[in-house]
C-alpha cells in the first residue's frame, strides 16, 4: 500500500467531512444541557455511558442541582445515587463535586473557557474540555476523540495511534483548525448510524469509496 502524504490525507479527510455534513446536517452535541456547567457535568457522566442514558439521568439531576453551589453542597453518597445509572457513580460523584468546588474557589463560580484551566478540574480530560469549549464557547483547542472518532479515524487511515491522545494529535496535524469541531460532531453520528464497531455497514456507506477500511476484517455484505 502506498503511504499517503499529509496533504493527501487532508484532502481525503475534508472530502469525507463534506459528505458527512450532507448525511448528518443536524449533527451537534447529543447531550441535553443549558449552559457550560450542565454540559460539563453531562460530559463527565458520559464516560463509559451512552448519551441517551446520560440525558435520562440529567433530566432529573439538573432539576435538583440547579447551580454550581448546589453541587458543592451535595452529599457524595446522595449525588452518587442520583447518577448511579451512568455507571462508575462513586468516582463520577467525586469528580463532579470536586470540579464544582474548584470552579467556585478558583474561577469565581464560572466554568473556565480555555483548555489549560479546564483540564485542571477533577474528572476533566482533553475530550471533556474540548466538548465544552467547542459547544459552549465555539473554541477549537482540540479534537474530541470519543470511541466513534477514535475507531473511524483509524479505519480511514488518518492515524495509527493506539490511544485517543495520539489520534487527536494526528488529526490536529491533518485537519485545519476550523474543522476540528465539525469532524467530531459528524463522525460520532456516522459511528452510531453506519460504522459500527463490530459490524460496519460498508455496503451502504457512502464514505466507502474514500475509506481504506484499516482493521476492518469482515465488513457487512
Amino acid at each position: 500500500m502506498v503511504k499517503k502524504s499529509r496533504k493527501d490525507k487532508r484532502k481525503n479527510a475534508l472530502e469525507i467531512l463534506e459528505e458527512a455534513k450532507k448525511l448528518y446536517p443536524w449533527a451537534e452535541c447529543a447531550l441535553v444541557h443549558e449552559g457550560a456547567l450542565q454540559l460539563l457535568v453531562a460530559t463527565i457522566l458520559s464516560a463509559q455511558c451512552t448519551d441517551e442514558r446520560v440525558n435520562k439521568v440529567t433530566k432529573k439531576l439538573f432539576k435538583k442541582y440547579k447551580s454550581v453551589n448546589d453541587f458543592t453542597k451535595a452529599e457524595l453518597n446522595e449525588l452518587g445515587r442520583d447518577i448511579r445509572p451512568t455507571g462508575y457513580y462513586n468516582s463520577k460523584a467525586k469528580y463532579i463535586k470536586g470540579a464544582c468546588e474548584m470552579i467556585v474557589n478558583e474561577y469565581e463560580g464560572k466554568v473556565p473557557d480555555n483548555m489549560e484551566e479546564l483540564v485542571k478540574l477533577p474528572g476533566v480530560g482533553r475530550k471533556t474540555a474540548s466538548v465544552v469549549l467547542g459547544v459552549i464557547f465555539g473554541k477549537a483547542e482540540g479534537v474530541v476523540v470519543d470511541t466513534h472518532v477514535f475507531r473511524i479515524s483509524k479505519r480511514l487511515g488518518l492515524s495509527k495511534g493506539n490511544s485517543p491522545e495520539i489520534v487527536e494529535r494526528d488529526l490536529m496535524k491533518i485537519l485545519p483548525n476550523e474543522y476540528w469541531i465539525d469532524w467530531a460532531d459528524h463522525l460520532i453520528w456516522h459511528g452510531r448510524r453506519v460504522c459500527d464497531a463490530r459490524k460496519p455497514s460498508c455496503n451502504t456507506c457512502t464514505l466507502e469509496i474514500r475509506c481504506p477500511k484499516v482493521g476492518v476484517k469482515t465488513p457487512t455484505r
